[in-house]
């Protein structure tokens, strides 16, 4: 017999953090910590500095869980929008261009704004409906960006599109898919 599973509750979590409760972060990290590894490893691209990030992020859920406002967003959007700033400020001031070029840091910034939206979704069957509403390259798309976290121009290269095109997809899709989840 297959018992229903309880989501699990990010903001509740973040809210006991925030009282101090140590339980709620080992549960976040318990919960979601390999995942913000694997963002933090795809801005980074090693794994030693994406393992620092992710303790820094952490450290900072820990100690500003206070300010979090489900107003402005999810808890777990929070959380993840916090670790990707996070890398995405040490990529800039490490200046790692061997690694990451200047254009390809900008695409991942220009990623940032819509990363809250696609956070909140990931884990729902509603946006797993509205991704198979999307056609299969711009789909592509969206899960290079905000499963693998690739870049703009990463997810050209992978796919040998033009830059333009795969921009446009990918605003599109979020488009749609907002209109899908509202």
């Amino acid at each position: 017999m297959n018992l229903p599973t309880t989501p699990f509750d990010f903001q509740r979590c973040l809210e006991a953090c925030a009282m101090g409760e140590r339980s709620a972060l080992q549960a976040l990290y318990d919960h979601e910590g390999a995942r913000l590894l694997g963002v933090a490893r795809r801005i980074a691209r090693d794994d030693a500095t994406a393992e620092d990030i992710v303790h820094d992020a952490f450290i900072r859920i820990w100690t500003r869980a206070n300010t979090f406002d489900p107003a402005r967003g999810s808890a777990r959007g929070w959380i993840y929008s916090l670790t990707r700033h996070l890398a995405l400020n040490f990529i800039r001031d490490t200046r790692r261009e061997s690694a990451l070029d200047e254009a390809a840091l900008a695409d991942i910034a220009a990623l940032a704004p819509y990363h809250d939206d696609m956070v909140l979704l990931t884990d729902s069957a509603k946006v797993h409906r509205c991704l198979d509403k999307l056609e299969p390259a711009p789909r592509t798309c969206i899960v290079h960006a905000y499963v693998d976290g690739c870049s703009h121009a990463e997810i050209a290269r992978l796919l040998g599109r033009p830059l333009g095109t795969v921009k446009a997809w990918i605003k599109r899709s979020l488009n749609a898919l907002r209109e899908c989840m509202g």
